[in-house]
């Protein structure tokens, strides 16, 4: 693994700050899916404005390296003055605000301490901005949320993205199964193809109705201090060095086979190099992780036995039908309001799981409820973080 080097570069113009305390409330109550995730990013208040950065951050770029050539831009102020180059592909760039507020925890254990709900950017907000893109991380860390959620998989040379579905289409427009691509076919890819501010997923409108489609290609100019790289499909190493004092919410996903079946094999060999990522990293006690998949999370528990995790689906259910045991590990429960039917969400849920020594994360059943009323009904409940798709809605919520 390569070293990732950080070059400086002088800011554009801004006209505006956003401070920590107007967005302390965006504490995004973190969503990893214990029982499922929300796979339907919901509409924000004033998603035209969510979309897109009001002023332009003093930014930070990070090269890293990938296993194949792309298109990188170079921008100067203002960013309609863009051109593309075809440079190496261990050019590859990510564009940090220098200007991010510190979060209010670095650890795990500093995180649980912190009383008031935690605001968790769900795939980087992916209501308001494009899923799972450096750019909405960005976006979500300039608004000084507490904690970055992500979904990782292998793609099929063994490179550990952060990408929510196992196929490609669903962000990019073009088909494809993760396990069966490289990861220089897939970072080429457009990752915001699909982003339509307040509708998601919305795939049947006129191409004027996705705005950051074609930053990526270079057919669109990129929002003002952000550069093509912003709207690919990044690698876990990128986000979390990129971010090195935000704790981390990560999902492992397991992906289906050739006969659509789901192949666990594929979490737990995802599971291992995440495993080994995170002790690279020296983020052991910045990072809580799960999956759906019982035998997913105690494969990562073997190889990283001192991580925070939450409960895979199994487990969880039995302890919420039947009282059964937890691991040791398992620090959070990360729940939705209801699942398959079941109210889950309650406020006896959350007095019996802080009884027993567990916070509670509620990540949102769907669109419906990523909004200020709905993230403050669950802290009502005595819902410890809410795992929202609109950290601006969010923050609202927290500030009421």
């Amino acid at each position: 693994m390569s070293a990732v080097s950080v070059t400086r570069i002088a800011p554009p113009s801004r006209s505006r700050r956003t401070t920590r305390s107007a967005v302390a409330a965006c504490a995004v109550l973190g969503l990893l899916a214990a029982c499922g995730s929300s796979d339907d990013p919901a509409s924000s208040d004033d998603p035209a404005d969510a979309s897109q950065p009001t002023s332009a951050p003093a930014t930070t770029v990070l090269a890293t390296t990938v296993p194949s050539t792309v298109a990188a831009t170079t921008t100067t102020a203002p960013p309609d003055t863009t051109t593309t180059t075809e440079v190496p592909a261990s050019e590859l760039t990510i564009t940090v605000p220098t200007n991010i507020p510190a979060p209010a925890a670095r650890t795990i254990t500093e995180l649980l301490a912190i009383e008031r709900p935690l605001i968790i950017a769900h795939a980087g907000g992916d209501q308001e901005l494009p899923h799972s893109t450096p750019y909405a991380y960005a976006m979500s860390a300039l608004a000084g949320v507490d904690m970055l959620e992500m979904d990782v998989q292998l793609t099929g040379d063994g490179v550990l993205i952060v990408h929510h579905d196992d196929t490609t289409e669903g962000t990019t427009g073009v088909v494809g199964a993760v396990r069966d691509m490289t990861y220089a076919e897939i970072v080429a890819l457009d990752n915001a193809w699909w982003h339509q501010p307040g509708c998601w997923p919305c795939r049947d409108d006129d191409a004027s109705a996705y705005p950051l489609r074609g930053v990526r290609t270079g057919d669109t100019t990129a929002p003002e201090g952000f550069m093509r790289d912003d709207f690919a499909v990044a690698r876990f190493i990128d986000i979390a060095t990129a971010y090195p004092d935000h704790p981390l919410d990560i999902e492992i996903k397991v992906q289906r086979g050739a006969d659509g079946e789901t192949d666990p094999s594929t979490g737990i060999a995802a599971a291992a190099e995440l495993a080994r990522l995170i002790d690279e990293l020296d983020r052991t006690d910045s990072v809580i992780v799960t999956s759906f998949n019982d035998d997913v999370v105690a494969a990562f528990r073997d190889l990283a036995p001192d991580v925070a995790t939450s409960p895979g689906l199994n487990a969880l259910t039995q302890w919420f039908l039947a009282g059964g045991k937890l691991h040791p590990s398992d620090l959070v429960l990360q729940v939705p309001p209801e699942y398959t039917g079941i109210e889950v969400m309650s406020p006896d849920l959350t007095a019996r799981a802080h009884d027993e020594g567990y916070d509670v994360w509620v990540w949102p059943n769907g669109a419906s409820q990523e909004n200020p009323d709905f993230y403050q009904a669950m802290f009502d409940m005595g819902a410890d973080g809410i795992i929202a798709g609109s950290p601006l809605a969010a923050v609202e919520a927290a500030g009421s």
